[in-house]
């Protein structure tokens, strides 16, 4: 980094933030302390969320009047997905520049965003700003929008409420007011486990797991046929079994099948349907059969994260800003998630827009180019100006 933090440029800054492994499975101290003592450089004050455990914190940080109402908010993520299994290029926690492009994890989604705003708070102190721009840097958003959700119940009580929020995914520096949002459920079923050449005194876990399936099948085809929006790639909420696990040998009738499976819902869908259909069917068609030879078996669904919808409401300020600012006429929706709708049911205004393309997101040789750290860097500019 520059000896002067003033001059640092994002390019600069994103080489530091990439050289922090912030695995969703390992901490991201170390980065929020650098952000931390960047931010005090310029005399800007932190306010520091951490987990329970401690290994993980938010970070929320005020820039111009304190004590005026709303502002903007800039939210973004620590986190990365991991690299196992893929074959990169190079080292994917050193920035590589090549040919106009800046290669390494996060590099797209979504450090190229942080390191934007970070450059810019030099700009933003210098201004006198009459609304505030408020920082919200949060972890493991890559499983589920987990971190940023203890900061946001905070919002408008220990933390400022802001009146519209930016959120920097990558988007190609393209507005972005509606995506889906994900649902995930754990079923667990439990038969008998006997000798396979008793197969009839036991209770087949698996066998009971693929009825459970089908009826997800069925379902997943309905979806298909029933609510679209032709905006959405694909124009239906998805539905899709992830993970199974289930059986110990092949001489052994499984006493035990786990399954994990996700809806990608359109705002218009209601999510609870789907496991409430699910356990109607399990009630009505599979444990009857499997009680009748042991009093024991069970079948549980289990909902273990749901990140809400977003769509943005009519005439929206943060849509109409965002568009003035990118200098955009139009709007998009995209299938993936952020945590826009989660700022937007605590009462704040939200909306997509950061540099980078999703298609290069989680990828190996993750890239962003500079150019669109550049626009990025002039939406954040006509943000100071319009701030002022």
């Amino acid at each position: 980094m520059s000896q002067d933090p003033s001059n640092c440029s994002p390019i600069e800054l994103l080489d530091h933030l990439i050289a922090f492994d912030t695995t969703s499975h390992k901490t991201n101290v170390s980065l929020i302390e650098f952000v931390a003592d960047y931010l005090a450089s310029f005399g800007v004050e932190v306010r520091m969320i951490p987990n329970q455990a401690g290994d993980k914190i938010n970070l929320c940080a005020t820039i111009g009047p304190k004590d005026a109402q709303g502002g903007i908010g800039l939210s973004g993520h620590t986190d990365v997905v991991p690299v196992d299994g893929q074959e990169w290029q190079t080292d994917p926690f050193r920035l590589t520049a090549r040919d106009g492009r800046l290669y390494g994890r996060g590099a797209a989604d979504m450090k190229g965003y942080l390191a934007c705003v970070l450059a810019s708070v030099p700009m933003f102190v210098s201004r006198q700003l009459s609304l505030p721009i408020h920082l919200f840097f949060s972890y493991d958003e890559e499983i589920g929008c987990v971190g940023v959700r203890p900061m946001i119940e905070q919002l408008g009580k220990a933390l400022p409420m802001p009146e519209i929020v930016f959120v920097g995914e990558p988007t190609a520096m393209g507005v972005v007011d509606a995506h889906k949002g994900p649902a995930r459920w754990a079923v667990s079923v439990t038969g008998r486990a006997v000798h396979s050449s008793m197969a009839h005194l036991g209770v087949n876990a698996v066998h009971a797991a693929s009825e459970l399936i089908g009826e997800l099948r069925r379902m997943e085809e309905e979806l298909r046929q029933t609510i679209r929006d032709a905006r959405f790639d694909p124009p239906y909420s998805t539905l899709q079994v992830t993970t199974i696990e289930g059986g110990a040998a092949n001489n052994i009738i499984p006493r035990s099948c786990c399954f994990g499976f996700e809806v990608r819902a359109l705002h218009s869908l209601d999510v609870t349907a789907i496991s409430r259909r699910l356990q109607d069917y399990a009630d009505a068609n599979c444990l009857p059969p499997m009680r009748a030879i042991a009093e024991e078996a069970a079948i549980a669904i289990e909902l273990v994260n749901w990140v809400p919808p977003f769509a943005a409401t009519t005439g929206s300020a943060a849509v109409a800003l965002a568009l003035r600012l990118a200098g955009d006429n139009h709007t998009e929706a995209v299938s993936y998630t952020t945590e826009a709708g989660l700022f937007q049911s605590a009462g704040a205004a939200a909306v997509v827009c950061g540099p980078g393309h999703i298609a290069q997101a989680h990828t190996a040789n993750e890239w962003i180019a500079e150019e669109e750290l550049h626009r990025c860097m002039a939406f954040l500019e006509r943000l100071a100006d319009w701030s002022k």
